[in-house]
């Protein structure tokens, strides 16, 4: 295990009891702690509040109505994204939420959830796991650009929970992945889909508990930190928490 990474205690799900976490995650809990640095980004007046006027539940809603048209073929982003291109959208951006997606090319987000340039702060990595690097991007998303729903977003024939199932060798550093799915294989006792649905649901408890940031707006009911489930036949997407 890497000299950076130590095993620390989350509640992550009622069959998991432990997932590793970044210690420059800890750290940062306790830089924020000690300079009243939350207090400072989400108190009145503060950043994530200036940006969005959407509560946590409409944002998620927006999401989920977008997926309902993307299976309805009824798609409206499209004409949404010309406008925004002749507005000259480079001028800033006000997404409403923010997605931890799998890198695989089958999921495009913006498409499933119908939404145009500029709606949704999208973080992707192979088998949509919370990386130090991924939660900062998230962390960001939230605080500077006001985001009100985040949800880590699973989908069917998951390559990297399978290949974590499998435990092969494999070139490079594609291995560095298996440790934060293998707490997701371990539950799901040989079932890639209960390992797929369990690993987005061990992400998403990991960012509401590893993040100061995120976990106070959670409790201060700003925020809402979901888990969700694309199934690339059907191109329906299910809340899982």
């Amino acid at each position: 295990m890497p000299a950076e990474y130590a095993p620390i205690p989350v509640d992550v799900h009622d069959s998991c009891d432990c997932r590793t976490i970044p210690s420059t995650i800890r750290r940062r809990t306790a830089l924020y702690a000690c300079a009243g640095g939350i207090a400072a980004l989400i108190g009145p007046g503060g950043i994530a509040q200036a940006q969005n006027t959407m509560t946590p539940e409409a944002a998620l809603q927006a999401l989920l109505d977008g997926n309902k048209r993307f299976v309805a073929k009824q798609l409206l982003s499209f004409q949404e994204d010309l406008r925004e291109l002749k507005q000259q959208a480079v001028g800033g951006q006000k997404p409403f939420a923010a997605v931890l997606s799998c890198a695989d090319s089958r999921v495009p987000v913006e498409l499933i959830f119908d939404q145009s340039i500029g709606k949704v702060f999208v973080t992707r990595v192979a088998g949509n796991v919370a990386t130090a690097e991924i939660i900062a991007s998230l962390e960001y998303g939230v605080l500077v650009l006001g985001t009100k729903t985040l949800m880590v977003l699973a989908h069917s024939e998951c390559g990297a929970v399978k290949a974590a199932m499998d435990g092969k060798p494999v070139p490079g550093q594609i291995s560095t992945l298996y440790r934060l799915i293998h707490p997701a294989v371990d539950q799901a006792h040989g079932d890639p889909v209960v390992a797929e649905k369990d690993n987005a649901l061990n992400q998403a408890a990991l960012l509401r508990n590893a993040s100061p940031v995120l976990a106070e707006l959670v409790r201060q009911k700003q925020l809402s930190v979901t888990a969700g489930y694309y199934n690339l036949a059907t191109g329906v997407v299910d809340v899982l928490s």
